[in-house]
């Protein structure tokens, strides 16, 4: 017969036990939690991907009609009868952009020229300017002294201020107090998240209203197109979709909580950058006439008749080619005649990126603007990394386009 276990023996094995036990629900724990990560970014995910192409083939139906629209007011001068009401079109189009651009903000298609900027200034202006607008709500502001710079672009962190002291007003109906903290964090200091963020330094920005606040099942929705708790007119739904976008495409983080009847707050974490701090200037809005001959390549025929039209009225001789095949053909047998190239990135059968390379192939020296109803992130900014000129998104005005090729045309 076994000898029986002795008291110590009987309380290893119960420790070792107990010890699997803890394992067993550890692992448990985590496998919940990172089921919980892949159910919200297939989510997402599946979301930002309609989101980006839904504002894709709007930016193309803005680009006829803001197209046309340029066009008929180089034939009118201010003093014409209808000079008002096409520029009131070029208004309206302008706030369709704006939504094309929330919704690739939030398909984190958003980024156009990313530099390294002060969020501390940027929070100083922006809140400045919201304040003079909601003076029923009291700002009040601890930014950090020593704040990191951000690599990011301005205004698109300009798009994500506006959009949360927004809703922290509506928030607010009776007025109240929007609290703006700015201050430098590690990775380890942002725990018990639903993600794990990257090792390294990040600038973290605090958000904090006094407003009526949420209920958890409006706080899992916050950040959907189109949800909105506003009533019908008052919102699109689309401010909190972009500025999660946004903040995921610059490689950041952001969080909610909230109360019912006690207040929200937003915490945004962007990862800090180590460099000089730029401003940005702006340009000049003004036509600018040349001369010359540009193939211009767009698959869709409305869009492909319009910005010949724009080229023409520029100055430019202008060959027009409807797909890849055909531009490759045209550039082949003409490309001593040729000086520019407006390439459209998305087509069927042949990408603009793929066009590019055959055309840089045949002419290392070769100058190409690209144009998307996309952003220049993406495949857009790995064209531009390999050689490419420029890129001017959908919809442009006649204006823009005769900068942006004068730019390129003068670089040597």
């Amino acid at each position: 017969m076994a000898d029986k276990p002795t008291y110590e023996e009987l309380e290893s094995m119960v420790n070792g036990l107990k010890a699997e036990l803890v394992k067993s629900k550890q692992v448990e724990e985590k496998t919940k939690k990172l089921e919980a990560q892949l159910q919200m970014a297939q989510k997402m995910e599946a979301i930002a991907t309609l989101a980006g192409g839904i504002a894709h083939v709007f930016n193309n139906l803005l680009m006829s009609i803001q197209g046309n629209t340029s066009l008929m007011l180089i034939d009118i001068d201010s003093l014409h009868p209808h000079y008002e009401r096409l520029k009131s079109i070029e208004k309206q189009i302008q706030g369709g952009v704006k939504l094309t651009g929330q919704l690739l903000g939030y398909a984190r298609k958003g980024k156009y020229e990313v530099t390294p900027i002060s969020l501390n200034q940027i929070v100083n202006e922006i809140s400045d300017t919201f304040g003079q607008t909601r003076k029923e709500v009291v700002i009040h502001r601890k930014l950090a002294e020593d704040l990191l710079a951000i690599e990011a672009d301005q205004g698109q962190i300009e798009q994500v201020l506006l959009n949360l002291f927004v809703n922290a007003a509506d928030a607010m109906p009776s007025g109240g107090d929007l609290i703006l903290e700015t201050m430098n964090v590690k990775h380890k200091h942002i725990k018990g998240k639903l993600y794990d963020p990257k090792a390294g330094n990040y600038v973290m920005l605090i958000i904090k209203d006094t407003g009526m606040g949420m209920d958890k099942s409006t706080m899992e929705r916050i950040f959907d197109p189109f949800f909105t708790t506003k009533e019908i007119g008052r919102g699109t739904g689309l401010g909190l979709a972009s500025v999660y976008g946004i903040i995921k495409a610059h490689g950041g983080y952001i969080d909610v909580e909230s109360r019912k009847k006690h207040g929200t707050t937003f915490m945004v974490y962007l990862p800090a950058f180590k460099g000089k701090v730029r401003k940005i200037t702006k340009t000049s809005d003004k036509l600018i006439k040349g001369t010359g001959t540009v193939l211009l390549v767009d698959d869709e025929k409305v869009i492909q008749e319009v910005c010949k039209e724009l080229l023409e009225a520029i100055g430019y001789k202008v060959f027009s080619a409807i797909d890849g095949k055909e531009a490759l053909k045209l550039y082949r047998k003409s490309q001593d005649k040729i000086d520019l190239v407006l390439l459209d990135m998305t087509m069927p059968n042949m990408s603009g990126s793929e066009v590019y390379n055959r055309m840089k192939e045949m002419n290392p020296d070769i100058k190409v603007l690209l144009s998307s109803g996309y952003s220049i992130d993406g495949e857009a900014t790995d064209i531009l990394k390999r050689g490419c000129n420029g890129f001017i998104q959908k919809p442009f005005n006649i204006n823009a386009l005769s900068q942006k090729i004068r730019k390129i045309l003068e670089k040597k």
